[in-house]
């Protein structure tokens, strides 16, 4: 008796729907995007208990017939496929999102999938239903153009599947995060999230063009980011990429914040993740994670949307060019931002100044005015009283003004010199505990944290220096064999033109090894067994030897912090106003190397705020 059997049609319609379905966000990634290719202008999204109770998915966009509803319910119906030539389907030329057919028949093997539909005015609404793979007749119903989705009781047909999902919590952020990426590359859509009852989300459609793009943004990653996001547009050999990329400073301590899409599909790409790293690498320490939302439009035959059954990986021809073109673009804005630093700097500043708000007692205010806020000022005990008391506390405040005048050093440059030459940091007016310029600008005050700064404007010399003259390399006095796993060896040799150009010369040496024999100077004593494995480790994953350049930026920032103006040096007017001159000239000197900012602006309207008199 044969082995071999063949599953029935319930069986194969799971595993295909675990595959597609993985939790009730997958569901409603996959119904939205059906909605989004039926050219819905607007999408209604409900669900309860997490999704794993009810979905239900409302769109305005065209609608299925009797016939397209019967159809798109059955495995392996689409119309994502274009036919070619030859009249066969096109696996290469997908532009859409996947439209109708695909997740439905996977959805429906494992909960109560109902749809009703409508294509136009004219036409009556149709309804069909399926349960546990069992498909239902198509029968007449109400309801307006575009099509309702209502999906109940997710995975009551495979329950070992609900005891891995988890809280009705986690699945809801879950479902919101989905909705979010789509909302951001569509802003052409309006979106709707309600959870038991409560809304979530509400975006409405926005223009077209780039402020309504960022507009949609904003609204979903909040209105800092709108001020503090660069434009981003660059092509290269047919491939655009488009979006906003936040400030270094203007960052988070994880990656959740990094929203990447590939024509318009929202994707969890190494390879993009990598360039983002790449192009950050230089301003951010590495626990901290820029803020971007970036939408590469490349040709569909250059990139592979199937890598992934969720279609949130993807595999590009040509990965070097897609790289290379995110790290050229991002690095470009950030070079022409100059010294800018975000917003977010200035408010954290002024939150920590601003006087303790308190609620007003009672008969303390008037009806209709706000209470003013409440300075509170705590006595020393020495302070207490009238007389002795009071002198005490006269010669401590003499005293106090002694010692601000030994750690404050204000400079005499004349006021008008803020006219005269308008510079966006102003004109240094003094030095506060030898650590800090203070500068007045024509609408505010800037204060300058000289170390940081300095820092910053030493590492963009060496750089500049490194990249005119190369890396100095240093001869190994005996050359380091080095054994690798797999085609390690193979992927090192094949780079080792461009390893030679960071100092780092080496050669294959028989099978799986290689054999070093110079590394970068900069790097003085190092571990070359383990920098070799970190490079293999490096192109295996990311097509790029970011081990080396690492280090060798590391060195380069431990170099420039040790050379820099230190903390508790005094500065004279003239060392004080260059330092603000060169921070203009200098790309990126708005944050050091770690990615803190090295100075924050207050402008004359916070600050007036901030003693009552706006």
């Amino acid at each position: 008796m044969s082995r071999i059997r063949k599953l029935s049609e319930g069986t194969v319609n799971r595993i295909a729907a675990g595959e597609v379905v993985e939790r009730p966000a997958s569901a409603v990634k996959e119904l939205a995007e059906n909605a989004i290719d039926a050219d819905a202008r607007h999408i209604d999204i409900a669900i309860q208990s997490g999704g794993k109770a009810l979905i239900q998915i409302s769109d305005d966009g065209c609608g299925m017939n009797a016939e397209e509803l019967a159809l798109a319910v059955e495995r392996h119906a689409t119309s994502k496929l274009a036919l070619d030539d030859a009249g066969r389907e096109d696996l290469l030329n997908i532009r859409s999102l996947g439209f109708r057919g695909e997740a439905l028949p996977s959805i429906g093997a494992v909960a109560r999938l109902t749809i009703t539909s409508r294509p136009d005015a004219d036409a009556p609404a149709q309804r069909i239903a399926v349960e546990g793979g069992l498909k239902g007749q198509v029968e007449p119903a109400a309801g307006p153009v575009g099509t309702r989705i209502d999906v109940r009781d997710m995975f009551y047909a495979t329950p070992a599947r609900l005891k891995f999902l988890k809280s009705d919590r986690a699945e809801t952020q879950a479902v919101s995060d989905v909705v979010k990426r789509l909302a951001m590359a569509h802003p052409e859509t309006g979106f709707t999230l309600t959870s038991e009852g409560r809304t979530l989300l509400r975006l409405p459609a926005e223009a077209p063009g780039k402020e309504g793009w960022l507009k949609r943004l904003a609204g979903i990653m909040g209105e800092e980011f709108r001020f503090n996001a660069l434009p981003i547009e660059a092509m290269r050999e047919g491939v655009r990429l488009e979006g906003f990329a936040g400030l270094p400073t203007f960052n988070r301590g994880n990656a959740q914040h990094q929203y990447l899409f590939v024509n318009g599909r929202p994707v969890r790409d190494k390879l993009i993740v990598g360039a983002v790293r790449g192009a950050y690498a230089d301003y951010l320490a590495r626990d901290r994670h820029p803020i971007v939302a970036l939408f590469v439009d490349i040709a569909p035959q250059e990139v592979d949307v199937n890598v992934h059954p969720a279609k949130t990986e993807v595999r590009f021809r040509d990965a070097a060019l897609v790289r290379g073109l995110i790290v050229g673009a991002l690095r470009l804005a950030l070079q022409e931002a100059g010294h800018r630093a975000s917003t977010t700097v200035a408010d954290t500043a002024l939150s920590a100044l601003r006087p303790e708000e308190r609620a007003p007692e009672a008969g303390g205010a008037l009806p209709g005015f706000a209470a003013p806020p409440s300075y509170q000022w705590r006595p020393q005990p020495a302070f207490g009283g009238g007389g002795a008391a009071a002198l005490r506390a006269e010669e401590a405040a003499q005293a106090g003004f002694a010692d601000l005048g030994r750690s404050a050093r204000v400079e005499e440059t004349p006021l008008q010199d803020v006219q005269q030459a308008d510079y966006p940091l102003g004109v240094a007016r003094g030095q506060l505990h030898e650590t800090y310029v203070i500068a007045q600008t024509a609408s505010g005050i800037v204060i300058v944290d000289q170390h940081a700064a300095h820092e910053r404007l030493v590492y963009e010399r060496m750089k500049k220096a490194m990249a005119e003259t190369g890396v100095t390399r240093q001869l190994l006095l005996l050359p380091e064999v080095v054994e690798l796993d797999g085609d390690g060896a193979a992927r090192l040799a094949a780079r080792a033109g461009e390893l030679a150009e960071l100092g780092f010369v080496l050669e294959p040496f028989g099978e799986g090894a290689v054999v070093v024999r110079e590394v970068p100077a900069l790097l003085g004593k190092l571990d070359v067994m383990g920098l070799v494995r970190d490079l293999a480790d490096d192109l295996t994953e990311l097509d790029e030897a970011l081990s080396l350049k690492e280090r060798l930026e590391d060195v380069c920032g431990t170099i420039a912090c040790h050379g820099s103006v230190r903390a508790g040096r005094r500065l004279t007017g003239e060392e004080m106003n260059a330092l603000l001159r060169e921070m203009e000239a200098t790309p990126h000197s708005g944050q050091c190397n770690h990615g803190r900012p090295t100075y924050v602006e207050l402008k004359l309207a916070d600050i007036e705020k901030l003693f009552g008199r706006r």
